[in-house]
């Protein structure tokens, strides 16, 4: 569901779509770029440790958490609740709770708790007459971790509140329209260009962008025209990244993307991704016309996935698409 999640935030409609050269294929799935790159570059550096290099110039489309709220059931009550999670969250501590449940194996439920006692999470949310609530979540840890905030906080404002796990957004979007759930923990820009194809169809011109607040106010009008409405969105995000090793970073100062394309435009440097990196403009094109960025060559792995994050450790990429709240990228 990660990969799918990240796939609908990343090829959002087909305008954005742009058709790039890729190239002559190795064997080690490793692809020329159509232009050659000019400069030295920068070669892959080994190291366990990751960080992600700040997109300054703003490439990638936000992906921020917002609750998703059938609009029959919304009432200032509800919607302060959640946006008590809202508040409590930023990336940082996302990418820690998803270092809990994915690599030190915590449930979703128990990092849930542990984090709102922790961040007094339930503190002066007031209790009304409540009501019986159904929250949705997606069927990987990090949603299903913001489902059970959800619940708590929901809780603590009088509400019965319990948790489902439905599966993907085709799934679970028509049942919050239905009130078969009446809350999800969504993201702004994936929401806001499902919606869009939606209502507009899937050659509809994208409405979601790197803007967060043009992005919520177009979700909030998409998604009042589906019966939704929604809370705050969360400083909060989970969205497409590049990140090198810290070793990496530390070896070429390099702490943004900026930094990367003025340092390390050439042809030692190696961009790991998905397949369709090179056709896709928040990819390898988006980089080139964004920030300027020539790699020497591109070697085909995963979605933000282990092989790309092992190809960074390894010493095989120099640069790799990840997601910006992977529990990997907590500080070691």
């Amino acid at each position: 569901m990660r990969r799918e999640r990240l796939a609908v935030a990343a090829v959002a409609t087909a305008t954005l779509l742009a058709v790039a050269g890729c190239g002559e294929s190795g064997s080690s799935g490793t692809q020329r770029p159509a232009a050659a790159a000019s400069g030295a570059g920068c070669a892959p550096v080994a190291g366990d440790a990751l960080v992600v290099l700040t997109d300054d110039k703003h490439l990638q489309t936000v992906d921020n958490v917002i609750p998703a709220i059938n609009a029959k059931v919304s009432s200032p009550q509800l919607v302060a609740a959640l946006d008590k999670v809202s508040a409590a969250l930023d990336t940082p501590k996302l990418i820690e709770l998803n270092k809990q449940m994915d690599v030190d194996r915590k449930s979703p439920a128990a990092a849930a708790q542990e984090f709102a006692d922790a961040a007094g999470l339930t503190s002066g949310i007031a209790k009304g007459p409540g009501g019986k609530i159904k929250v949705g979540a997606a069927n990987f840890t990090e949603n299903e971790l913001l489902a059970n905030l959800y619940v708590i906080a929901l809780k603590a404002a009088g509400f019965d509140a319990s948790t489902s796990t439905i599966g993907n957004r085709q799934l679970y979007e028509p049942q919050l329209e239905r009130g078969e759930v009446q809350v999800i923990p969504e993201y702004v820009g994936s929401l806001t260009e499902f919606l869009n194809k939606k209502i507009n169809g899937a050659n509809a011109a994208a409405k979601a962008s790197s803007d967060l607040d043009a992005t919520v106010a177009a979700l909030r009008q998409l998604g009042g025209e589906r019966g939704l409405a929604f809370g705050q969105p969360s400083s909060a995000a989970d969205q497409n990244a590049f990140a090198v090793t810290k070793a990496f970073a530390e070896k070429n100062q390099v702490q943004t993307i900026s930094d990367f394309a003025a340092k390390c435009s050439g042809s030692a440097t190696v961009l790991g991704g998905p397949p369709e990196c090179p056709t896709n403009v928040f990819c390898q094109p988006g980089l080139e016309k964004t920030y300027g960025l020539k790699v020497g060559s591109f070697k085909s792995l995963d979605v933000a996935g282990p092989l790309t994050k092992d190809a960074l450790r390894q010493g095989t990429i120099s640069m790799g698409l990840v997601l910006s709240s992977d529990g990997s990228l907590a500080a070691n």
